[in-house]
């Protein structure tokens, strides 16, 4: 029998080709397994092999789409596979977009099955999950082990086009999609089952699942917004120039605090955005459009606010994890509150 012919897609990081640095680079290919790619074979044995790999940065695929896509796909299509791997991404925002992308196209162009991988947070997965098979992953490349595995069963399936279980059994993001079947018990037995369960603090699995939606209460008004410290924080990318802290265009995995001291408008000799996903051409002709310090600085003079912070605190918000900006804004409030700030005025792009 005649192995199961694979096309595997990953970024210019898996490929070996170099990080951020190189993530302008446009889509080649390899012909054989590279990277993770060599984990996917040990996994599917004798069944199926990678007969190329196609290859594009993370940046070029998300800044020119169309074109990246219509490469890409005349390289998948001259390898003749009978499936197609994407990633695993994890929680690389736009390695996810990429993957997404390229699984859905695969499918959709050339009526190839395609399968890919990421965290559940990765802004890929809503965009893709209604049309691609997605399997949920670890946030990190530390989980590749235990993605493969996932990845390479559910991949198999397709490729046969064998009957494909519910997303608890086959480990993949579920698609919003539901399917009458006969369960062994009645349904009022199986609720009554899962009420005992969870009132005596033992798992169970629900069989409706609902959306986990995270609420913040709202802080009180200001008393006097006249004698408050207000700080500036922006997830637009608002930086000095020359993105002095290298932070991300996509899928931020830092900020930056930078000091306002002495400045009273933010010119575009001092001061750019590093965001992607956007034109940039008005953040960067005037950063006061993202990062109010001007106008701020007016009702400063005028009394209408006490004071202006003296650093502000930007990031990335272009497919930047929840976890992540969490992680940022509980740490850098540390120094809010030290420092007697009363109020933050939160911009993005």
């Amino acid at each position: 029998m005649n192995k199961i012919r694979v096309v595997h897609y990953i970024n210019q990081f898996f490929a070996q080709i170099g990080g951020e640095e190189m993530a302008h680079v446009q889509p080649e290919y390899r012909e054989g397994h590279i990277g993770p790619g060599l984990a996917f074979n040990a996994a599917f044995g004798e069944a199926a092999e990678i007969v190329r790999t196609v290859i594009c940065g993370d940046s070029y695929f998300n800044e020119h789409m169309e074109e990246a896509k219509a490469d890409l796909l005349a390289m998948v299509e001259d390898a003749k596979p009978d499936l197609f791997i994407a990633g695993p991404a994890f929680n690389a925002g736009r390695y996810g977009v990429a993957c997404g992308a390229m699984a859905e196209a695969v499918q959709q162009q050339l009526g190839i099955p395609a399968i890919t991988g990421m965290y559940e947070e990765n802004p890929g997965v809503d965009m893709y999950k209604s049309s691609v098979y997605i399997i949920s992953t670890r946030n990190s490349a530390v989980g590749m082990r235990d993605a493969v595995k996932k990845m390479a069963v559910l991949a198999l399936k397709l490729a046969r086009k064998e009957p494909i279980a519910s997303s608890v059994e086959e480990g993949y993001i579920p698609q919003g999609i539901r399917v009458n079947l006969f369960e062994k018990e009645r349904g009022s037995k199986r609720a009554v089952d899962m009420l005992l369960k969870k009132l005596k603090g033992e798992s169970f699995t629900t069989e409706c699942p609902m959306p986990n939606f995270d609420r913040v209460d709202p802080r009180p008004a200001l008393k006097d917004i006249r004698s408050a410290k207000i700080a500036l924080v922006t997830s637009g990318g608002i930086v000095p120039l020359g993105n002095p802290d290298h932070i991300e265009s996509s899928s931020a995995t830092k900020y930056g605090k930078y000091d306002l001291h002495g400045i009273n408008d933010l010119t575009q000799a001092t001061h750019a955005t590093a965001h992607g996903g956007y034109d940039p051409s008005y953040a960067n002709a005037d950063a006061d459009r993202v990062l109010p310090l001007d106008t701020l600085r007016e009702f400063e003079a005028q009394g209408k606010i006490g004071s202006l912070y003296r650093y502000f605190f930007s990031t990335v918000g272009n497919g930047t994890s929840v976890k992540s900006s969490k992680a940022f804004a509980e740490d850098f409030s540390k120094e809010l509150l030290k420092e007697n700030v009363q109020a933050v005025i939160l911009t993005s792009t």
